[in-house]
């Protein structure tokens, strides 16, 4: 069985798709569905129960005597036939398909399998002399449908846990018509339509807060379990769940257009993709079928020429071959890793677009991070206040707050944020100071938030204590503002990029891992080196030109280094395609988004570390599989040829299908233990910012209003 036979793409919320993602059909048959399976598998046993009791082949070889009466010795037939048509037609179609598609495997062998045992049973029915092989067939298509049932369960489940997240979305929203509000179905909303979403509903599609402050649980897409605080203005995604606070949102995105519609997307996308140990498993299942076909013509020429008086015992042996040989566990190895890693990852806010990029991260050797939106948050934020004697920090938070409240500059929020909880008095006459800063009148006095231009114009001088200040701040390339009352200076604020509460403990991950971790950046050396000084990182490129990113990743590898680029913006895209890893953070762009192998949902960078945990995770079970596969066909063959007849040990078919199908549970039992993997370096997000929807990258934003 192929990848192709297990993927399924996952179908989006009936009543919300945006395009239609019907489930694959295997070939164009129906035998991997696994509630035909579990039918066919019940109907069948109690079948094989007439086929066993009535059939005198298997009362000869346990010596007993079984019921006999006037046509009994035709009830094993008309049982075996009747399942062979049952229950054996589904493979012997899986066969032809293979057939038709030149990719022999798995239903292949078993339709030759089963072909064989229907011919010679029916031969020996008509007269042919011999051990009929009735009993025999009846158990190995019920054990293989068995083995089938459970396979394609397993398979069916990992691909539905990531489809239950379409099923978050709500199948009605209320919509506000003026005054009124009307009950509709979420399908039928449109952009620009405003929902009332009530405390504790899901919210039924991507849009933006009109009205209303809550907290939304946006665990679905980040991973992060903490409810995040949004309010007029914020952006909220289809399937989050509302907090206390009723909200108006005007949607934004409807159907397929939506975040988690996205997410789906990505995922399916990433089932589809091969990973390098996928192919080697499909080439080797597509070998197992010749070694077994030759295995079983070279057991059938070896025990004609030893037994040519018993074709009964030939042909059971070469039953056996074809039935142990089937690569069920195989085609099973590494699709079902992949998709129990890929939607775990998913629902740690790992989004995997290439499944090779998942295999390729357990060999990473350098993490570059892009600094700005990804290992600071982009925006401005106060780092230091030093007051001059006689005044205190609070004093000057407060009156640089009242000059600055009314402005929308990155440095005036900044400054405003930071004086949350300090007493802003009134302010009148603001002005702004174009390049120099801002000033207004506050309790009488002339208050001005300044740039180091003014104080060396006006030639105000600084005391001992914030000369030291500016010039430390200032070297660490910091922007620094004064803060004057009537031309004496109060103090100075010291504002840099904020850096994300996570970054430092996911450099330590990457760290102790081994991985270096370096970190490129636009800006100035000071600030690169102040932002790897307080992050603990020993590689810095700075003061790196949009265009010189690749080349930045280029130099790591030049040594032989893997290269994971973590990045967010438009200017990050070529270095993510150089990378041997490329990762996009969520809250970045479409560009970079699309450049990625590799996106995280949120915008915590310890998720990269989950990432390595992942990719070295799935790469252990999947070569695990391989070995117990590969490895059970290399001891299972010899013996159901029967190399130990000689010793008294010989498999009969239906011992080779329960061997087969243990094989198969041993596999996906295996896989299954993916499952239990701890992705706890933060995978999930902090849940401050939600990713796919938010592309307003901060990088970039103009200082000018303080410039020195």
């Amino acid at each position: 069985m192929t990848e192709q036979d297990t993927m399924h793409e996952h179908p989006e919320h009936p009543e919300h798709a945006g395009h239609d993602h019907s489930a694959h059909d295997h070939g164009g048959h129906e035998g991997h569905d696994p509630a035909i399976f579990k039918r066919k598998f019940w109907l069948s046993l109690v079948l094989t129960i007439p086929t066993l009791v009535f059939s005198t082949g298997l009362q000869d070889i346990l010596g007993l005597g079984g019921p006999r009466f006037l046509g009994s010795q035709y009830i094993p037939a008309v049982f075996g036939l009747g399942l062979f048509f049952y229950g054996g037609l589904v493979f012997i179609r899986g066969g032809i398909t293979e057939l038709r598609t030149r990719q022999p495997g798995m239903m292949t062998l078993i339709s030759l399998a089963i072909v064989v045992a229907l011919g010679y049973s029916l031969a020996v029915s008509l007269g042919l002399r011999g051990m009929d092989f009735w009993w025999e067939l009846s158990t190995l298509i019920t054990i293989m449908l068995l083995g089938h049932w459970i396979e394609m369960s397993a398979v069916m489940g990992a691909q539905n846990a990531l489809g239950e997240l379409a099923k978050l979305l709500p199948d009605e929203a209320d919509v506000l018509h003026g005054d009124h509000v009307m009950t509709m179905a979420v399908a039928d909303l449109t952009v620009g339509d405003r929902v009332l979403v009530r405390p504790g509903a899901a919210i039924p599609a991507d849009g933006e807060i009109t009205d209303g402050e809550s907290e939304v649980n946006e665990s679905l897409l980040t991973g992060e379990s903490r409810p995040v605080g949004k309010g007029i203005g914020a952006q909220v995604i289809a399937g989050s769940i509302n907090g206390a606070g009723a909200l108006t949102v005007r949607v934004t995105k409807t159907g397929g257009d939506t975040a988690i519609a996205g997410i789906m997307k990505l995922v399916a996308d990433a089932q589809a993709s091969k990973s390098g140990a996928q192919e080697l498993a499909d080439r080797a299942a597509a070998l197992l079928f010749y070694v077994a076909l030759g295995a079983a013509v070279v057991t059938l020429v070896i025990w004609f020429l030893l037994k040519p008086n018993d074709p009964g015992f030939v042909l059971e042996r070469v039953v056996s071959v074809l039935v142990i040989a089937c690569p069920h566990a195989l085609g099973l190895a590494i699709p079902l890793v992949s998709l129990i890693a890929t939607t775990k990852g998913a629902r740690a806010g790992i989004l995997v677009k290439n499944k090779l990029a998942l295999e390729d991260a357990r060999l990473i050797d350098v993490v570059l991070f892009d600094k700005t939106g990804t290992l600071t948050e982009g925006r401005q934020g106060v780092v230091a206040v030093v007051p001059a004697d006689g005044v205190t920090v609070d004093e000057v938070l407060g009156l640089a707050a009242s000059v600055e409240v009314r402005s929308e500059h990155p440095i005036a929020r900044a400054i405003v944020d930071r004086a949350a909880g300090v007493k802003v008095p009134k302010a009148s006459r603001f002005q702004s100071l174009a390049g120099r800063g801002a000033e207004a009148t506050v309790d009488g006095r002339v208050v001005t938030v300044a740039s180091q231009r003014v104080i060396t114009e006006h030639g105000i001088s600084l005391s001992v204590e914030l000369v030291h200040a500016n010039r430390a701040h200032s070297a660490e390339g910091k922007t620094v503002v004064f803060v004057l009352a009537d031309g004496r200076v109060l103090g100075l604020i010291a504002l840099a990029d904020v850096i994300r509460a996570e970054s430092r403990d996911a450099v330590a991950a990457l760290t102790k891992r081994g991985v270096r971790v370096a970190m490129l950046t636009g800006d100035s050396h000071e600030v690169g080196n102040w932002v790897a000084a307080q992050l603990g990182i020993g590689t810095v490129f700075a003061e790196v030109l949009p265009g010189q990113k690749s080349d930045v990743v280029r130099g790591l590898q030049k040594d032989g280094s893997r290269v994971a680029m973590v990045g967010d913006g438009v200017n990050d895209a070529p270095a993510l395609t150089q990378a041997d890893v490329g990762i996009a953070i969520g809250a970045g762009t479409d560009v970079a988004i699309e450049s990625a192998g590799i996106v995280l949902a949120s915008s915590d960078p310890r998720a990269v570390a989950d990432i390595l945990t992942l990719s070295r995770a799935t790469y252990r079970k999947e070569l695990q599989n391989l070995w117990w596969a590969a490895g059970y066909n290399v001891v299972g063959i010899p013996l159901a040829a029967g190399v130990l007849f000689g010793v008294g040990i010989l498999m009969p078919p239906a011992l080779a299908a329960v061997f087969m199908s243990v094989s198969t549970i041993v596999v996906a039992l295996n896989a299954q233990l993916l499952r239990f993997l701890k992705l706890g370096s933060g995978g999930a997000g902090s849940g401050s910012t939600p990713s796919v929807m938010e592309h307003d990258h901060a990088a970039g934003h103009d200082h000018e209003h303080h410039a020195a």
